[in-house]
């Protein structure tokens, strides 16, 4: 069994290789062609040429990527209000917009539910009306 083991962990470093290569964004592809250092890995697998060389020069790794966040950290000049990210300190019951906010849904929802009462009652009455017979 420990004879197969170095067998095991180059087989390992091969297929780890070739599918970060296969999985890499063609940009973060460095100093060749994507399909090229694929060709390289498999072709110098066994002998750990391909992949040594992959991790080595083929992707940009570390600092040398580009970061994809959707702001740039500490800038937020030049975002129109409704896209610009907001920093929120404390708890969102210490935020008096949020608080406003609740407040008008809060009133919103009574001013609906009277609205639906006024007209169950009003409902109410007309099939009263209708069941009642008229008396002379």
């Amino acid at each position: 069994m420990l004879r197969m083991l170095p067998f095991l962990l180059v087989l390992a470093l091969w297929i780890w290789a070739f599918i970060d290569c296969l999985t890499t964004p063609e940009e973060e592809v460095k100093h060749l062609p994507k399909v090229v250092w694929i060709i390289i890995i498999l072709l110098f697998g066994e002998v750990l040429l391909g992949p040594i060389a992959w991790l080595a020069a083929g992707k940009q790794r570390g600092g040398a990527r580009s970061r994809n966040v959707p702001w740039p950290s500490g800038q937020t000049a030049g975002y129109p209000e409704y896209e610009r990210p907001r920093s929120r300190s404390g708890a969102p019951d210490d935020d008096p917009e949020f608080l406003a906010s609740l407040k008008k849904d809060n009133q919103k929802h009574e001013d609906m539910l009277k609205q639906w009462e006024a007209d169950l009652r009003r409902r109410e009455e007309q099939l009263r009306d209708k069941d009642e017979p008229e008396k002379p």
